[in-house]
């Protein structure tokens, strides 16, 4: 069998920054500066231009970026905020920890995001703010969801977690909206050595209850308006991101690459290809291709030595956790199907060309047998 293909593989990415990522995490021991500090400092300032923002905060995760956006909007117990059923559980979590409902809108069969053909529907006297998620590094409908949330006065906060990079209308996104929250997760296009995440706004006073929330409640050292958290970013991770944020732009166009010749390769199967819309240029956190076989597929992959992932089974409104929400199999049929169907090729800059066919090749097998 030919040499195994991973599903990510973040080796082949570090390597060649290695010695610089050393030299920053090395500066930062040396300063002891493991808490925000100068090196968190520098990155927020370079990750607020990279987005065209007037503020970008480091936090330890882009989950406390999400909770922290619904406080700075005032969301509270009672408050519902309206989302995608379909992406990862993080974005619920958000209005969970400030007491709100979740409240479910169906996705757009094409582009895996929220409907905004459905959103008006949703908006009741208790919605506080819509949360729409850039899925995959694909941009939703930013002034389709943007024209209703002015229309009602809700604020909109972008889920950017999977969209480093990502443009709508060629504008990078993370700017559209209230406030908008990034996670740098290792798998993320712009990946931490661990967990790391951001708040986005080009609101000043939104960034500055930001950062007293992230720190305890507290503007001045053991003084403390308000119930606050320890959401600070680490010194380290600010060191690496601000290394790994200079290469953003060639990763993107990397995956981009990945992604073009897959669409070259697999046009003629019978998979579903993602689609980018005419506004959007995709960041391609993942490429996902959909078929009714997709369990099937799966199996013939693992066997035949080419990674993979299945991004997302069950939809949130059917998760054992949201029970209490009362929706039921059947009340987001997009998203249900999309769960059923699903499943992730390899899509990583350093993918070669010859690995790119391996991956058609055997796919191609799986539909030829």
């Amino acid at each position: 069998m030919p040499e195994p293909i991973p599903y990510l593989d973040l080796k082949a990415q570090i390597k060649p920054l290695r010695a610089e990522i050393d030299a920053a995490i090395a500066k930062t021991i040396d300063n002891c500066s493991f808490c925000l500090g100068p090196d968190t400092a520098q990155f927020e300032q370079d990750f607020a231009k990279y987005c065209g923002a007037g503020h970008a905060l480091g936090f330890n995760s882009g989950t406390s970026a999400l909770h922290v956006a619904l406080l700075l909007l005032n969301v509270k117990p009672g408050d519902e905020v309206i989302t995608t059923p379909f992406t990862f559980v993080a974005t619920s979590w958000a209005i969970s920890y400030v007491g709100a409902k979740p409240v479910y809108v169906d996705i757009d069969d094409a582009t895996f995001n929220l409907d905004p053909k459905l959103l008006e529907r949703a908006i009741t006297p208790r919605t506080k703010a819509v949360m729409p998620v850039h899925l995959y590094g694909q941009p939703f409908d930013v002034d389709a969801i943007l024209e209703i949330c002015r229309k009602h006065k809700l604020p909109m906060v972008e889920d950017a977690a999977q969209a480093h990079g990502a443009k709508y209308k060629g504008k990078t996104v993370g700017t559209f909206g209230d406030i908008s929250g990034f996670s740098f997760y290792p798998a993320k296009n712009l990946g931490a050595a661990g967990e790391g995440g951001a708040l986005v706004t080009n609101n000043a006073d939104y960034a500055k209850h930001a950062r007293s929330l992230r720190e305890h409640g507290s503007t001045v050292r053991y003084y403390h308006d308000e119930i606050g958290f320890n959401y600070r970013m680490e010194g380290i991770q600010g060191a690496v991101l601000g290394v790994k944020l200079k290469h953003l732009d060639k990763w993107t166009q990397g995956r981009q690459r990945v992604a073009k010749r897959y669409a070259e390769l697999l046009a003629d199967t019978p998979l579903k290809l993602p689609q980018v819309a005419a506004f959007a240029e995709s960041s391609w956190h993942l490429y996902t291709v959909r078929h009714p076989q997709r369990d099937e597929l799966k199996k013939y992959l693992d066997a035949n030595g080419v990674g993979n992932a299945v991004h997302y089974p069950i939809p949130l409104h059917l998760q054992k956790c949201y029970a209490d929400l009362g929706y039921k199999l059947g009340d987001f049929p997009v998203s249900e199907k999309a769960g059923r169907e699903c499943l992730s090729l390899p899509v990583f800059p350093e993918l070669s060309d010859a690995q790119i066919e391996r991956v058609a090749e055997v796919v191609k097998a799986f539909f030829a047998k």
